[in-house]
């Protein structure tokens, strides 16, 4: 006795065609977005991820994951923008949810808590906000070591005061050991403008290559049906 299993797809030309493009688009959409995160503080590059049989998923097939390399740092004027020169996360609390991010432009709002731009409280290393005791005049006064440990100089006391120390996780909510803070300095995109042109340009070729199928293909189509209906 013989048994004949297997997997057999038929599939129209157009349809695979079609899919094709979609996808093609897609991975031509994630390029445009790193290209627009350039020059965004924090932001990391997505790469395109597809998976085996993507001529039949289409679309399905893609998934995206982050490239987590350090960026590109610069002096900033404001001494509570800090930047990560090692792999990590700082932790802030917003509305929904605690948020990763690498964006570290914060600053301290009227009571005296440590918050983003977007007023997200910017949370320790424990997990809990950071207050300060009182609002400095001059936010040079505020020290933060490679490590992420707050000081800030007291006037009345004429002594240094620990206020806390900021929280820096991996993508698995892990803590960093050692972040390596870099206060004054903000840290800009990941992104290569000419990786990411070199690397879209195969992607526009396929499109318009599944572009000119399609319309070759739906013009012998055409024909056909017209030869038919004669």
């Amino acid at each position: 006795m013989r048994i004949n299993t297997g997997i057999q797809y038929n599939d129209s030309g157009l349809t695979a065609s079609i899919r094709a493009m979609h996808l093609d688009s897609e991975i031509i959409g994630i390029s445009n977005e790193n290209i627009g995160g350039f020059d965004k503080v924090g932001y990391q590059r997505k790469e395109a991820v597809v998976s085996s049989f993507a001529e039949y998923l289409g679309v399905h097939a893609l998934s995206t994951t982050r490239d987590d390399k350090v960026g590109r740092i610069a002096v900033s004027p404001n001494p509570l923008d800090l930047a990560l020169a090692n792999k990590g996360y700082f932790q802030t609390q917003t509305p929904n949810g605690v948020k990763l991010s690498r964006d570290g432009r914060f600053q301290i709002d009227k009571t005296g808590t440590l918050v983003t731009l977007e007023n997200a409280k910017v949370l320790s290393n424990s997990g809990t906000s950071i207050i300060f005791p009182f609002i400095p005049q001059d936010l040079k006064e505020v020290k933060i070591d490679n490590r992420g440990k707050i000081t800030m100089f007291n006037p009345q006391t004429q002594k240094h005061v620990l206020i806390g120390q900021i929280g820096v996780v991996d993508s698995n909510g892990m803590a960093v050991l050692e972040p390596n803070v870099k206060q004054g300095y903000s840290e800009y995109s990941n992104v290569s403008l000419e990786t990411e042109f070199l690397s879209i340009m195969p992607y526009i070729k396929n499109f318009d290559a599944n572009r000119q199928m399609f319309m070759l293909q739906n013009s012998v189509l055409g024909k056909t049906i017209t030869q038919l209906s004669q």
